[in-house]
């Protein structure tokens, strides 16, 4: 994983990452189930985050990097919830993967922060 600056391309790199160690997930139903809301929410991120940037107001741009944060701390949530319930052989992958959604995390709570001032 690679960590740039340009967020759009964070994000995109974050639900690749996700995605790819997602298959390597032994398919057991909670398994499955799990993965598909991680896929989901890790795929959000940076999807309402673009749509931030298209935004026609401040209030827009707020309201969809605020959306993008919730998506954030939910891929997290998913990824701890893998990670406490099930056997994982790639743990090293799995926290780089939660450390990389707190981090993004932490950057959109300091865009917003700067904006709602």
């Amino acid at each position: 994983m690679s960590k740039g600056y340009d967020l759009e391309e964070r994000t995109f790199q974050f639900a690749k990452d996700v995605r790819i160690f997602v298959q390597t997930l032994k398919p057991t139903i909670g398994m499955v189930e799990d993965s598909k809301q991680l896929v989901r929410s890790s795929g959000s991120v940076g999807a309402n985050y673009i749509e931030a940037n298209e935004g026609l107001s401040q209030k827009d741009f707020l309201h969809r990097v605020k959306i993008s944060r919730k998506e954030a701390k939910e891929s997290v949530y998913w990824l701890r919830l893998i990670k406490e319930a099930n056997q994982i052989n790639n743990v090293v992958e799995l926290d780089k993967l939660i450390q990389e959604g707190q981090e993004i995390r932490k950057i959109l709570s300091a865009i917003i922060k700067k904006v709602d001032c």
